[in-house]
């Protein structure tokens, strides 16, 4: 079984599990920006585990290239928020970006505690399609004359303990009460010159969910509309029979009168 792993196909979190390996080497120096655009480009392009292996394989946490597979067939996680607190130590735990930038998005596990720091740069770190290790985790974000956006799914509870100096953290999403089940989000760190920043948007698949509503909201107004009008039109044609009848029933009349 060990020797056809490689010959496995590879899914796209496999693929973004190396990318991120990548991105932690970029960020530690361990690549350049060639080297570290030439691997991605070629994980992305990878079809299966044996051609995701070599990219990583000179990387200090290189083993992790070649994803586990567990041949037992388990119920697929059914999105609520149990399924995704799933503990372990997190798939990503610090990013830098130094007049540069970083990104976390996607299908990754957010740690009890990430690290970020952004000098001349920006990060983003998108939760919204994450697992997390913990039912509540640690954002601590050092922003200098840079920035760091935290963006947050619907459900989660936010917490904001930053401290700005000519600089801030956003409070807007602060107070507004978790789902039941769903992970706590403690931002804290420290901001000179530079901000960070705290939204909720819906995930994608309830932005299409959203999208299918309203869609359908139009159809059926439309079908209301269509449905009314035909109504209206089938009232008139009555009341214009019956008019018409009224009109030769009183000729009729007259015609009989006359004869008489």
């Amino acid at each position: 079984m060990t020797e056809e792993l490689p010959e496995l196909r590879a899914s796209d979190a496999d693929r973004e599990r190396v990318s991120e390996v990548l991105r932690e080497a970029l960020a530690e120096g361990r690549l350049d920006m060639e080297e570290f655009e030439e691997r991605l480009d070629a994980t992305y392009k990878a079809r299966t585990y044996g051609e995701l292996a070599p990219i990583t394989r000179d990387l200090p946490v290189g083993q992790v290239a070649v994803p586990k597979v567990d041949m037992l067939k388990r119920p697929e996680p059914d999105g609520s928020w149990a399924s995704r607190i799933v503990g372990g130590e997190g798939s990503s735990t610090w990013a830098v970006a130094v007049m540069s930038g970083f990104q976390r998005k996607g299908r990754w596990t957010v740690p009890r505690r990430f690290n970020c720091f952004a000098f001349w740069g920006g990060g983003e770190l998108d939760l919204r399609e994450a697992n997390f290790a913990d039912g509540e985790v640690e954002i601590n974000c050092v922003a200098i004359m840079g920035g760091v956006q935290v963006i947050v799914p619907p459900g989660v509870e936010v917490v904001v303990r930053g401290i700005g100096i000519m600089g801030g953290f956003d409070h807007r999403e602060q107070g507004v009460p978790g789902e039941p089940g769903a992970p706590r989000v403690v931002v804290t760190g420290f901001a000179f010159w530079g901000g960070v920043g705290v939204e909720r948007k819906p995930t994608r698949a309830e932005r299409q969910r959203l999208r299918e509503e309203r869609r359908q909201q139009r159809l059926d107004r439309r079908e209301a509309v269509r449905e009314l009008r035909e109504s209206v039109r089938d009232d008139v044609r009555d009341r214009h029979r019956r008019m018409i009848g009224g009109h030769h029933d009183m000729m009729r009349d007259r015609r009989r009168r006359g004869e008489d």
